[in-house]
């Protein structure tokens, strides 16, 4: 999955939004942008993303805000909050709305690609295990009722 995912940069400053963007797409990645939280939701809910990082600060809301408002997915995005203004309130805010990862900018880049990469190798573990699930669910089902007709057959 990693090489084709698809990620929304969402940040206020156009310099940031180009800049990860032109990187990202050199490591292989899909990359979309959005200025603004009303946007990141509007481009969410119209497509599907691996893995979104979001800015604390956009021009219409908070990025903690942002968290809990993007469209869930199957399987369930990514999401890495990016700060210039570390704080604890905003750690704990993104950490309680299920942020996946903090980081603070400035980034040493080669630490933002080992989060983004490990954290879509996370999303594809995620999805595994649900496919494993529905497999193991659909099994046991087709048992039940081959048991159920077996039954009522004999009756």
């Amino acid at each position: 999955m990693g090489e084709h995912a698809r990620i929304l940069v969402v940040d206020d400053d156009e310099g940031i939004r180009k800049t990860l963007s032109a990187i990202l797409q050199d490591e292989g990645y899909e990359v979309d942008t959005a200025e603004s939280g009303k946007e990141a939701i509007l481009k969410s809910n119209a497509g599907f993303y691996n893995l979104a990082l979001i800015d604390v600060r956009l021009l219409d809301m908070q990025g903690t805000e942002l968290l809990t408002r993007i469209k869930d997915t199957v399987p369930r995005m990514r999401k890495i909050i990016i700060t210039g203004y570390p704080t604890v309130h905003n750690a704990m805010e993104a950490v309680n709305r299920n942020a996946d990862a903090y980081l603070i900018k400035p980034f040493d880049m080669g630490k933002l690609l080992f989060v983004i990469k490990d954290q879509l190798r996370k999303q594809e573990e995620e999805m595994d295990f649900s496919q494993d699930r529905i497999t193991d669910f659909i099994e046991t089902r087709v048992r039940e009722l081959e048991a159920e007709s077996v039954k009522n057959k004999t009756e």
